[in-house]
């Protein structure tokens, strides 16, 4: 068989990546020790993706309302209904 020059294998050279993957680091060990078994890393996606929902939700929802300020049946119901303080939310 010959070989070309093309499907020599090249030496691996030491670049950072290469040592870093050598040497864990805190993250990896961190993360391996976490994410051993499947629910706990289904569990950490579930928890990270719904901290996550409930503060994008509770952040958009202040900055809808900062740029509705008086313009919302919130804020203007009190002109509308009679005796306004006894169904308010």
């Amino acid at each position: 068989m010959v070989r070309t020059r093309a499907s020599r294998a090249l030496p691996a050279r030491a670049t950072l990546a290469n040592r870093a993957s050598r040497s864990p680091s805190a993250a990896s060990s961190t993360g391996n020790t976490l994410f051993r078994k499947n629910y706990a890393m289904l569990a950490a996606v579930f928890g990270a993706g719904f901290a996550f929902e409930i503060g994008f939700n509770s952040t958009m929802n202040k900055i809808w309302d900062s740029n509705n300020r008086g313009r919302q049946w919130k804020d203007i119901r009190s002109k509308y209904v009679e005796g306004g303080d006894e169904d308010e939310e």
